[in-house]
Parts: C-alpha cells; structure tokens; sequence
C-alpha cells in the first residue's frame, strides 16, 4: 500500500507544479486553490507512504514522479521542448525510479 501511497502523492505533486505554471499565465483563484490542495495532498500521501518505506527511498521517488511528471506536462500542456535529449534525461528519471522500487 505504501508504493501506492507514493505514486498518488507523486501525482499530487504533478499537479501542485502545474497549477504554479497555470498562476503564472493566467491568476485564477481556481488554479491557486487547486495548488494549495496538490501539494497538501501530495504531503499526506507522502507522509502515509513514509510509515513504511525509507525517507531516502520515499523522497526520491516522490521528487522523481514530480519532476518527471512536472517535465512531460510541460511538454504536453505548455509546448515545452520535445528534444531527444529531454526526453532521454526524462527516461533517466523514470529508470531510475524504477530501479528503487525494485531494490526496496
């Protein structure tokens, strides 16, 4: 339960970084709520998945998920660079990612 603790706090997390974008483009109290409540539930999911798991292993995996997640909305949503090697350095992330959970 813990692994899924943190994926859905990484994915609160992509959504506290996005709405960030959001106020900069457009100020909305929508988009300013939505933040506030992103990152709170990011840090509860967190705090749930780190009853279990290492703070070493929760934390970079959660960063992990957020910067990762943060770099492909950006992408998709806000027509950031779609470059090779962003995207190469985006796998990376997730590789390793990956390569965690599998060692913890």
């Amino acid at each position: 339960m813990a692994w899924f603790y943190l994926i859905i706090a990484g994915f609160f997390e992509m959504t506290g970084v996005t709405m960030i974008n959001k106020l900069h483009t457009e100020k909305s109290k929508t988009a300013f709520v939505l933040m506030i409540a992103g990152f709170g539930l990011s840090f509860i999911f967190l705090s749930l998945a780190m009853e279990t798991l290492s703070m070493g292993t929760a934390y970079a995996v959660w960063t992990g998920i957020g910067a990762a997640g943060g770099a492909l909305a950006g992408i998709f949503w806000y027509g950031e660079s779609k470059s090779l090697f962003r995207i190469s350095c985006i796998a990376l992330i997730v590789s390793a990612v990956i390569g965690l959970k599998l060692i913890s």
